[in-house]
């Protein structure tokens, strides 16, 4: 999978986040951001980004690696004052039709698509997707376990078909029960008391 979707899909629903502004460096206009996509040349030298929900270019003039994210600056910035106003803000970049290995996806591809076990069971539809630990989650919910995170790896996913409206996961590997727990049913009301610490 590659780049995050916009949580707000409008006018620039051609874009996608490709990162977000975590601080400032430097007194020139650099800026400390988080990577939120597979693809390295997002942030070249040359580059053109925009400020989420903006047609505002931004031109990378001066990039470098800075642990996890990349350390970046705009030509159209080139003070720490007029950089802040990007603080905390999404950047986004136009999607480049073809750009994705096979078998690759955009998050935005995923939201909505069913999610069942191998066996059969729904287990609800994509709500949301997010990185741990250098890979992706899916965040499932809808179906009668509640929310469900994902791993968005091969021994869990069998089969990621999201343009063909499904997503099939392994149940053993997801250590999930054949059936979901059964809520208890609300009992009557009672003056019995509680003592601090117990539960019914």
């Amino acid at each position: 999978m590659a780049d995050a979707a916009r949580d707000d899909p409008g006018s620039h629903e051609r874009r996608l986040v490709v990162g977000m502004v975590r601080g400032l460096h430097g007194l020139r206009g650099g800026l400390r951001v988080e990577i939120l996509s597979d693809d390295p040349s997002r942030f070249q030298i040359g580059s053109v980004l925009h400020p989420e929900g903006s047609d505002e270019p931004l031109t990378i003039e001066w990039s470098q690696e800075d642990g996890p994210g990349v350390l970046v600056r705009f030509e159209e910035m080139p003070t720490r004052e007029v950089a802040a106003g990007l603080r905390d803000r999404y950047l986004e970049a136009d999607v480049m039709p073809d750009a994705l290995d096979e078998g690759a996806f955009y998050w935005h591809e995923l939201m909505d698509v069913p999610v069942s076990t191998s066996d059969g069971e729904l287990l609800g539809t994509v709500a949301d997707v997010f990185r741990a630990g250098g890979g992706e989650v899916l965040v499932v919910r809808g179906g009668e376990r509640g929310e469900v995170l994902v791993p968005a790896v091969s021994a869990v996913v069998s089969e990621l078909a999201p343009r063909e409206g499904r997503i099939i996961v392994e149940r053993d590997a997801l250590d999930i029960a054949a059936e979901p727990a059964r809520k208890r049913p609300r009992g009557r009301r009672t003056t019995r008391a509680l003592r601090s610490g117990s539960a019914e």
